[in-house]
């Protein structure tokens, strides 16, 4: 164990105050569906950081601490929604009092939550209201949290927007945030193109053309000044693994106080409770394994693990063409269907059509864009199925078309390039194949197999990984 944890000398780590408290700057970065739990958050705690419990659709646990299946019994999808809800209530104060536990009062205790999760602003209040005192900090991103401040505030807890551009920040800084500046913990700058699980690229950014996070965090600080947040620590998530690479971040005058995330890193842990096969294939990934794309139904881009999954969804998505209904344009090509009349479609689409259907891609599912896609048979009824069994996981689902309204429907077609994530998310977490879900990882997780200190297939507790941590390796 000595070899593995020599390293050359950095700058000392000095603790930072965060959410009130004094702590490490190093933070277990949040991941949902049941993946940072209490089981790994509390060490991170005890070993003097912040840990993260995910409050997406936590574990609850039974009195021996084994999980509880989340089955769902409700004929609608309000009643399943429903169902879920009380889910993700029970896992999140499950979790948080088993983190606290385990914590023996060392570091602090943040929760993670998505704002665009179906109910998020309901769960929170009620995982809030039942672990007062247990509870220091919220972080939250995926969609623009307005209410997060007020909410947290409400509890005096401090609240941890994540964001990825001064923009943002800037946006919700004058709508809300400017008005509880007090309970403001730090802000999560959190690098598009490198996190894992959904990031924040806007549409004027490229996707394919990746940017150096150093001058946008720089004016993420000069937006905070003009605020009169000098000394409002600004934690830098996604693309963290040697603290070496960011030395000259440390004590920076330019860029004020900071602190680092690890997300990805912090997956593979004895106390992780990913499943054993997970652990094994993170140790094997290289440069490349891990894929950006665009099939989440958020709308988000999101970034994990290619394999046989997001294969699927690649090709689905490939085996695509424009149609009519009548002929119209360049539209004059008729293609008959297996399930439904006839459609038009240009002479080159029909061969293209023919020759999917012909490799037993027989089934035609209409798109919101006014799209033809080509599946089997089988696909078609696992998506379909999927698609009925929704229980409104999220705010808005492309997938389902479910959304938090009083129709809860988004008003648009359900889209079949897309997927159920919580049937998927949950499946893995709980010992599922790892190739035939979604596997979500930051970009730079190929270091697991590049790093000395994962050789030979060491699994790190939690107190090893961030001893390791400080020492800038």
């Amino acid at each position: 164990m000595e070899d593995k944890t020599k390293s050359r000398q950095m700058k000392p780590l000095n603790s930072i105050r965060l959410g009130g408290r004094e702590v490490l700057p190093l933070i277990e970065g949040g991941k949902g569906i049941s993946i940072s739990s209490g089981l790994s958050s509390g060490p991170w705690a005890l070993a003097g950081g912040i840990g993260t419990i995910s409050a997406v659709n936590a574990d609850f646990c039974d009195d021996a601490g084994n999980p509880v299946p989340q089955i769902y019994h409700g004929r609608t999808r309000l009643d399943r929604h429903n169902e879920l809800v009380k889910y993700a209530i029970d896992g999140g104060v499950t979790q948080v009092k088993k983190a606290h536990e385990l914590r023996n009062g060392s570091g602090s205790l943040n929760i993670n939550i998505l704002w665009e999760m179906g109910a998020a602003e309901r769960i929170l209040h009620a995982v809030l209201e039942r672990t007062k005192g247990l509870v220091h900090g919220v972080t939250c991103g995926a969609g623009m949290p307005y209410k997060l401040a007020e909410i947290c505030s409400g509890y005096g807890v401090h609240y941890y927007p994540i964001i990825s551009s001064a923009r943002a920040f800037s946006a919700l800084w004058k709508r809300a945030y400017r008005k509880f500046a007090d309970f403001l913990g730090a802000v999560v700058y959190e690098d598009p193109w490198l996190a894992g699980g959904h990031n924040g690229l806007s549409n004027q950014e490229d996707p394919k053309v990746p940017e150096d996070p150093y001058p946008r965090v720089r004016l993420l600080r000069e937006r905070m000044r003009e605020f009169g947040l000098d000394e409002t620590p600004i934690i830098m998530a996604g693309g963290v693994w040697y603290l070496r690479d960011w030395e000259d971040w440390i004590d920076s005058k330019e860029l004020g106080p900071v602190a680092f995330q690890f997300g990805t890193r912090a997956l593979l842990t004895k106390e992780s409770p990913i499943s054993d096969a997970w652990k094994e294939r993170l140790m094997t990934l290289k440069d490349g394994d891990v894929l950006l794309h665009r099939f989440s139904p958020t709308g988000f881009y999101s970034s994990a693990v290619r394999n046989n999954y997001l294969k699927e969804l690649e090709e689905r998505n490939e085996r695509q063409i424009a149609f009519s209904i009548e002929e119209v344009g360049d539209h004059t090509a008729e293609l008959k269907l297996v399930r439904a009349r006839p459609v038009y479609v240009t002479p080159g689409d029909l061969l293209r059509g023919k020759k999917w259907m012909k490799m037993g891609y027989t089934e035609a599912l209409r798109t919101p864009d006014q799209t033809l896609i080509f599946v089997t048979r089988e696909r078609r009824e696992s998506i379909r199925r999927d698609q009925v069994d929704c229980m409104g996981c999220l705010s808005q689902c492309l997938f389902s078309n479910w959304a938090d309204n009083e129709k809860h429907s988004s008003g648009r077609k359900a889209d079949p390039r897309s997927f159920c994530i919580q049937k998927t998310l949950q499946d893995i977490a709980h010992n599922g194949s790892i190739q035939e879900n979604l596997m979500f990882a930051g970009h730079n997780a190929f270091n697991f197999r590049k790093d000395p200190f994962y050789s030979n297939g060491f699994v790190p507790t939690v107190k090893q990984l961030v001893e390791r941590i400080q020492t800038g390796d």
